[in-house]
């Protein structure tokens, strides 16, 4: 893994990707893309978890929303999504070229061309900002079309390119969908989504420099200036351990400001402290492989953490619970 400083610099977006399509694939053949290469532009694994938060965050809502307006409201938070997605791979096709974990993607396959996925994409995102502001409310459909924009545009254009704290401020684009869910149940925000808001917000950066660490030389590669290619691994490492020790109580808040009950207590704070003692496993491993596994491990364990704490807030708001409540 690389310790050394880089200077990152994006190449022209499709550059590369053009480079790596296809053998004896030319412009006059028509596009092959099916169904399905179409759904994997929109990221369904990223959109699952925008609707499963943006989901948890409806179902908390003081008010209750009509379940076929719900529903309706979830898809088109999907489709703003997956079209934020799209939209992220139209630009970075370059960089998901020279990347093992992206290079199978469709654009840089070659198979969808990039004229077709802008067109895609930018339909999806009007589309679902507009059918949400007409079938639900305009707040949900305004921070539905901010994040869009947020991911789209300022994260990916002008942070990922720019600087190492890329994720830390992007990363507020993927902490919005509970907010979104609030919004369009209640018509409104208030202090308990934006709490939510924040377990996210803080999550991001220990879960995606632990991929990073395993991704650096293709980062470096790249030219994106991830923090682990910009500061090395050390430097990484001990922001993960930042992270992760302020992210244990940030998740606790839920129930410490009165909103849970104390089974949300009990199993923020248990998890809480898994993810601080695997970020200093990682903290402790030697370099090479022992920090690979460790990285891996954590980045794994980022992913159960998180659908854990909002799966027990989407239990506990649905079923009522109570139990251990704090009262303000």
């Amino acid at each position: 893994m690389p310790t050394q400083t880089h200077t990152a610099h994006l190449p022209p977006p499709l550059a590369a990707a053009e480079a790596h399509a296809h053998a004896g694939r030319t412009a006059s053949i028509p596009s092959l893309a099916t169904p399905r290469d179409y759904f994997e532009l929109l990221k369904p694994r990223v959109m699952s978890l925008v609707v499963f938060t943006a989901l948890v965050g409806m179902v908390a809502a003081p008010e209750p929303i009509n379940p076929v307006i719900g529903l309706a409201a979830l898809i088109f938070i999907a489709i703003g999504a997956g079209a934020s997605g799209a939209l992220n791979m139209w630009y970075e096709a370059d960089i998901d070229a020279m990347m093992a974990r992206t290079a199978k993607r469709p654009i840089p396959q070659g198979i969808v061309a990039r004229g077709e996925v802008l067109g895609f994409a930018l339909f999806l995102a009007v589309f679902s900002v507009v059918a949400l502001g007409l079938l639900v409310n305009l707040l949900s459909a305004a921070l539905l079309a901010f994040t869009i924009v947020f991911y789209a545009v300022i994260y990916s254009i002008f942070l990922k390119p720019s600087t190492p704290q890329n994720i830390v401020i992007g990363g507020a684009a993927g902490a919005f969908p509970p907010v979104i869910g609030w919004a369009a149940a209640s018509g409104g925000i208030a202090l308990e989504p934006l709490v939510m808001f924040l377990i996210i917000f803080v999550w991001t950066p220990p879960h995606f420099w632990a991929l990073a660490l395993i991704r650096a030389d293709e980062y470096a590669r790249a030219g994106v200036p991830m923090l682990p290619v910009v500061a090395g691994d050390t430097e990484t490492r001990r922001q993960i351990v930042l992270y992760s020790v302020l992210l244990a109580p940030v998740g606790v808040l839920p129930w410490l400001l009165g909103y849970t009950s104390l089974v949300y207590g009990a199993v923020a704070v248990v998890s809480g402290l898994l993810f601080v003692a695997a970020a200093f496993r990682l903290r402790k491993a030697a370099p090479g492989e022992a920090t690979e596994q460790a990285a891996k491990a954590l980045f794994g364990y980022s992913i159960l953490y998180l659908v854990l704490l909002f799966a027990v807030l989407l239990v506990e708001k649905a079923f009522g619970w109570s139990f251990g409540q704090i009262v303000w």
